[in-house]
């Protein structure tokens, strides 16, 4: 998916909040929106969204001197998904399609994303698991199941931190032994890293391996030999949340996607409204690409 112009204003706007969560020196916060606004200038239009975020990301982190701006928010979050999880397990456990409503928990915690300036609370999530659970759902649920329940293996691409919580049901009810999971290869905004997934309870539950990269979505090109193997090789691929649609959405082996529309300009290149909870098979047709590497 390409950048379009109403994503350059939300570039400018999470740089600010970024460096503001991360540092109160205004020199710096204004150094970093300087050094932004020239590479936003700059940008090449054709590329996906993430990788102006990547390098976004990349200033902050130089210029305030912090690897990881979002750890505190990221162990917060997870913390607060963690004290939610019994609920949520319980939920789908009593549903009279569990792993539809495994995909409707999943999508419910797409809400904890700091890239969209959300501020998360339990009351908050609660209202979201509520209304999720009945909410219709934009795709094919039944293809989804089925090709899931098909699947030898299945590689789940996570986003962010505190979400991985809720991807733990859908894990579960997908057959851990068939999963595994990938999280980002270093910090960027609150996508998950391995710390996260082991906080989430996923240690022992399936394989956790990382992407390589620091990008807040899946850029293919960047991401180690090892996942790239994995992800042209897995049975099946479920990509969660927009940066990994952003990215993916174009791939050429068939991916499915797993979000919540928060932005109108994801929501319009999907064609559904703004608010759907998605579960859709990307459009390329054909069998998986053989392992490029």
């Amino acid at each position: 998916m390409r950048t379009r112009l109403e994503c350059v204003p939300c570039f400018v706007r999470q740089a600010l909040e970024a460096v503001r969560m991360t540092t109160d020196d205004q020199a710096v916060q204004e150094e970093v929106l300087r050094r932004v606004l020239r590479e936003v200038s700059g940008m090449d239009l054709r590329l996906s969204p993430p990788i102006m975020g990547q390098r976004i990301h990349r200033i902050i982190r130089a210029l305030t001197d912090n690897p990881d701006p979002y750890r505190a928010a990221k162990e917060r979050t997870n913390r607060l998904a963690l004290v939610l999880y019994p609920e949520i397990r319980d939920r789908v456990r009593a549903a009279s399609d569990p792993l539809e409503m495994a995909v409707r928990m999943a999508i419910a915690g797409n809400v904890i994303d700091f890239g969209i300036g959300n501020r998360i609370d339990e009351e908050t999530l609660r209202r979201t698991i509520d209304s999720m659970a009945t909410a219709p759902l934009d795709g094919d649920i039944s293809a989804f199941s089925h090709e899931a329940r098909a699947a030898k293996s299945i590689l789940y691409l996570a986003d962010n931190a505190g979400e991985i919580v809720f991807d733990r049901v859908l894990m579960e009810e997908l057959g851990p032994d068939r999963v595994a999971v990938a999280v980002r290869g270093r910090p960027v905004l609150n996508d998950a890293l391995r710390a996260d997934a082991e906080a989430a309870g996923l240690v022992g539950l399936v394989e956790i391996i990382d992407n390589g990269s620091d990008a807040p979505g899946t850029i293919i090109e960047e991401c180690t030999e090892e996942f790239r193997r994995r992800f042209w090789g897995a049975g099946l691929v479920i990509a969660k949340g927009q940066g990994n649609y952003e990215t993916l959405s174009d791939a050429t082996r068939p991916v499915w996607f797993v979000l919540l529309a928060k932005c109108a300009v994801i929501a319009r290149n999907i064609g559904c409204e703004p608010g759907s909870l998605v579960v859709q098979r990307s459009a390329t047709p054909g069998p998986t690409q053989a392992i490029a590497l």
